[in-house]
């Protein structure tokens, strides 16, 4: 009998245990009208679980009404609780845990969204948006961090396993730590030290609000991808800095959705279907015109993380998860080899939700996705799908592995 891959063995994350190694990434589904979740999304999620993940995040989870990137993004308000409860129940009952990403769009909030001018560290204009942010004041900050402490708080009454706190891409927390957007001359700016402190204020109050219970994960940037903003360097002692806040694993990724949004994923940049699908008249303008201009492309390569990610698993002793351009079996052995507790996908699970079955049972040892990002340019036109897959194939309906959660 061939061995079990140690990829579809348990493993713990804080206080849980995860059926398996393989997480799907937080990437943001579309499917939340009004900010609520809707049976779509349940679904979604829903299969993943029945495909066979350890753990789902839902994604882009904003904390407060100023913090949304998109009209249609779930916000944490108590409204929402009885539908992700119902979401929870779904992924448990296929024997998956889930976690709630949630997270703060700072500067580049969408107005749209919103209704407001952003706020973020310092003022700043944002060509993402067209708009210019003002710099939050002191109350706000606290009032900030209680809004992620409420969110937490909300994940945990509605049974999710986890929460996962956006520490990256840009968004306000990541702006904080960027010098590239916090020029402030207070307490929570100039020095790395000061940079810091915000994001460990909300780390400790989200930790509270999970309680021992529930796992907290950090996805944090290990760089920007740009001159002047967040260093390798600096991300080590970050990721020191949120094991000693109580985080229970790190997850390292990179790119700032408003100046190298595709710097997280790599590959193609599909303009002519960003266009097509883009509902603002003004950005569907710019992006017309100058989209291939502005917005760079990164070449795909496999396990792009990798290298700068080992430095992290190093550096602390909590586990830690490796994102970004991982394919195949072999590749995730590969990451677990090397010291990565688990794995992480977000675009092959887009293509196939059922790929950790397929790999689990033999029937693949790889992902058929391609970086070709159309899936990215699917997200606010009903919400996120695979053009290349066929979604609704009449395969018969999946069989969970046992749980472990």
């Amino acid at each position: 009998m061939k061995p079990t891959s140690p990829v579809f063995t348990p493993a713990r994350l804080g206080p849980c245990e995860l059926r398996n190694r393989i997480i799907r990434a937080g990437a943001f589904e579309g499917m939340s009208p009004e900010g609520l979740p809707s049976e779509r999304l349940i679904d979604y999620h829903r299969q993943l679980a029945a495909g066979g993940v350890g753990l789902t995040t839902v994604a882009y989870c904003a904390v407060a009404k100023d913090g949304l990137t998109f009209p249609d993004q779930l916000r944490a308000r108590p409204e929402i609780e009885p539908g992700l409860a119902r979401l929870a129940a779904a992924v448990h009952e296929q024997g998956a845990a889930c976690a709630l990403q949630i997270g703060h769009a700072g500067y580049f909030a969408n107005p749209r969204a919103t209704g407001s001018r952003p706020l973020g560290p310092s003022a700043k204009f944002c060509l993402f948006t067209g708009a210019r942010a003002r710099r939050a004041t002191g109350a706000e900050l606290v009032r900030l961090r209680d809004d992620f402490a409420a969110a937490a708080g909300l994940a945990r009454r509605a049974g999710f396993d986890a929460v996962e706190l956006h520490v990256g891409h840009g968004y306000l927390l990541s702006q904080f730590l960027s010098p590239y957007t916090n020029r402030r001359r207070d307490d929570y700016g100039g020095s790395f030290e000061n940079r810091l402190r915000f994001v460990l204020e909300v780390t400790a109050a989200v930790r509270q609000a999970l309680g021992e219970k529930r796992a907290l994960l950090a996805k944090f940037n290990l760089e920007d991808g740009f001159r002047g903003g967040l260093t390798v360097d600096e991300s080590l002692q970050v990721a020191r800095a949120l094991e000693r806040a109580g985080v229970d694993a790190l997850v390292p990724s990179g790119g700032f959705v408003s100046k190298t949004p595709f710097f997280m994923m790599r590959g193609e940049v599909p303009v002519h279907e960003m266009v097509e699908n883009e509902s603002s008249r003004l950005r569907r303008l710019g992006l017309r015109l100058f989209g291939r201009i502005f917005v760079q492309r990164y070449p795909y390569r496999d396990l792009f993380f990798f290298e700068q990610a080992r430095r992290i698993v190093a550096a602390v002793s909590i586990p830690v998860v490796l994102l970004g351009g991982v394919r195949s079996l072999e590749q995730m052995e590969r990451a677990l080899a090397a010291g990565f507790t688990f794995v992480s996908l977000a675009r092959p699970l887009i293509h196939d939700p059922a790929l950790p079955l397929k790999l689990q049972g033999g029937q693949a040892l790889a992902s058929g996705c391609e970086p070709c990002n159309l899936c990215v340019a699917e997200m606010e036109r009903g919400g996120i799908r695979c053009p290349l897959a066929d979604r609704h194939s009449r395969q018969p309906p999946l069989t969970a592995p046992s749980p472990h959660v």
